[in-house]
């Protein structure tokens, strides 16, 4: 072989190289959501083809999801428990299952999950997920940084906490509107819309807290 052909031909390995791995608590969750899902969908004897295609995902997107080579988003998570029959919840049920009652998340790994309607970046990391299929709470470290982006206005059940880490946001809570800035909290129902109405200073980092009353909900 020449030596220009050696050449070429570590460039091309150079650039067909495996990308780097996600952290190791991330590929746990996405472990356990992908055995959650698996199990679920071959005890209903439904192929993976046909999963795939109920859920408009790629078999094969499915079949790295089942494995845990891939993070599912929120709307896929929701997707695959409508064709599966299921609550959304209950594929989380295995996720930070361990011994001990504690989960810790270091940072920067917790499970990335995209909600309706954000599309420029922002970021919604999931610091803790129960077991089983009626959850307590959900929370979430949030990243805004689109000043240009239009939220839809969210609704869930419970009770919502949001606390400004960082940045300043006007945030709308049904005809109510609240100007957070650094260290501000705000509380409210979940089923009443809300969401951001303006981003006056990114980036924006706060943590929200969802507490299910009862643990009825999807």
């Amino acid at each position: 072989m020449s030596n220009r052909a050696r050449t070429s031909a570590r460039r091309k390995a150079a650039t067909t190289s495996s990308p780097p791995s996600e952290p190791a608590a991330a590929a746990d969750f996405s472990a356990s959501i992908g055995r959650v899902a698996r199990r679920i969908r071959e005890d209903l004897g439904l192929t993976l083809a046909n999963v795939a295609e109920q859920a408009h995902i790629s078999p094969g997107m499915l079949s790295r999801l089942e494995t845990g080579r891939v993070s599912p988003s929120l709307e896929t998570i929701v997707a695959l428990a409508e064709v599966l029959g299921v609550r959304p919840a209950l594929l989380l049920q295995e996720v930070g299952d361990e011994e001990g009652d504690a989960q810790y998340v270091p940072d920067g790994q917790g499970l990335e999950v995209v909600r309706r309607g954000t599309k420029r970046g922002h970021t919604y990391h999931l610091l803790a997920a129960q077991r089983g299929p009626r959850k307590v709470f959900e929370p979430f470290l949030v990243t805004l940084t689109d000043k240009s982006e239009i939220f839809p206005g969210f609704q869930h059940a419970g009770t919502e906490f949001i606390h400004i880490l960082s940045g300043e946001i006007r945030y709308r809570h049904g005809k109510e509107s609240f100007l957070l800035k650094e260290g501000d909290s705000l509380t409210f129902r979940g089923d009443v819309a809300h969401g951001p109405e303006r981003l006056v200073k990114v980036p924006i980092r706060m943590l929200s807290v969802i507490i299910y009353g009862g643990g009825e909900h999807d």
